[in-house]
């Protein structure tokens, strides 16, 4: 079955060290995609997510310019990042491992998301809806964002372990009716 992304109740968030001594944590604003969602044997789910890396947003406009910078995403020459699934294994009810192709500039390595499963619900307005919450951790370099600076006191202005949250909010699809 057929879900689109709920882009107004669904985020991916994003944190770093910065300094070596705090965490910077940023957003991607738009992003779209499709999950074939299937409830009755989740292992064969998959899912397509297209971010759109100009939609980056850290609440600093210099960092978020230099972010879209040829430094790290080069948003000009490659204006967004894919995931696409290649697998799913299902640890229980509510809880799975989603493994997938994540393609950033022109690099593509797999990853594997923990996703939690929330369940289904109705909305008000007669529509079905299904949640979940993802994680991941990467590290920056294996996708090319090699960009960095030491710091006089030691240690580099941005850490190279990028942390990943993930909410979805998914909308049922109808069916197409057959002739």
């Amino acid at each position: 079955m057929s879900w689109q992304i709920d882009s107004s109740h669904s985020h991916i968030y994003f944190t770093a060290r910065h300094m070596m001594i705090s965490k910077v944590r940023g957003s991607f604003e738009k992003f779209s995609g499709t999950v074939n969602f299937d409830e009755e044997n989740p292992t064969n789910t998959t899912v397509n997510v297209e971010v759109d890396l100009s939609s980056i947003s850290t609440r600093d406009e210099q960092r978020d310019g230099h972010l879209q910078s040829p430094d790290f995403f080069d948003v000009a020459n490659y204006p967004t990042m894919k995931f696409v699934s290649t697998r799913v294994e299902q640890i229980d009810a509510h809880n799975g491992r989603l493994y997938g192709n994540l393609t950033i500039k022109d690099t593509t390595k797999e990853i594997a998301l923990d996703v939690e499963y929330a369940g289904v619900a109705k909305s008000p307005w007669g529509t079905e809806s299904a949640g979940f919450s993802a994680s991941a951790s990467l590290n920056r370099k294996e996708w090319g964002l090699t960009w960095n600076q030491t710091l006089e006191t030691g240690g580099v202005l941005v850490g190279d372990k990028i942390n990943i949250e993930i909410e979805l909010e998914l909308v049922k699809q109808a069916q197409a009716e057959t002739a």
